[in-house]
């Protein structure tokens, strides 16, 4: 069966993002259009459904390193900050969205928190993990299917180029 680990990260996040769309407990808040994702930032993004991105973003990275808290996302989200001539800073990112974004993926049922010794934070639950990986499994499927349509494809314009090649010189010796 097809992980999240077989597929490319970035295609995965992406339908991911569309998948959760379609989730009534998932949705953007009223001050998404307007915030930044972090300190570091100068502006808000500029794709509309970056809430869904960034919350698939999440629901992956607690797939990989669950439990994991707010800080933990913060400093994995957060970035340098340019600021001006003075040398560049870290700082993490905005722990508002993180946190909004994993009480939802909970409302979702996809994660929840537990805490194992002394780790503490949200993990993926069984239901989370087939979400992605049924995701991934149709990302996996596709992209083979492509692949083996290009061969085709390639197949077709070298048999073509065969016998072009091979009418060449027929025409030359009549």
């Amino acid at each position: 069966m097809t992980t999240m680990y077989d597929v490319d990260p970035q295609g995965l996040i992406s339908e991911t993002a569309e998948e959760l769309k379609k989730i009534p407990e998932i949705k953007a808040p009223l001050w998404a259009s307007f915030a930044k994702t972090g300190m570091h930032k100068e502006r808000p993004p500029a794709n509309e459904d970056w809430w869904y991105m960034r919350t698939a973003s999440v629901l992956r990275t607690v797939y990989r390193f669950g439990p994991v808290g707010v800080s933990k996302l913060r400093t994995k989200y957060g970035g340098k900050k340019n600021r001006g001539v003075k040398k560049e800073h870290f700082y993490k990112g905005s722990g508002n969205i993180l946190r909004k974004s994993l009480q939802q993926l909970e409302k979702a049922g996809f994660v929840k928190f537990v805490e194992k010794g002394v780790h503490k934070g949200r993990i993926i639950t069984p239901k989370g993990r087939s979400f992605l990986d049924k995701i991934a499994t149709n990302i996996h499927g596709i992209r083979p299917k492509q692949e083996a349509q290009i061969e085709i494809k390639k197949e077709a314009a070298e048999t073509k180029q065969e016998q072009k090649a091979a009418k060449k010189p027929e025409d030359k010796s009549q």
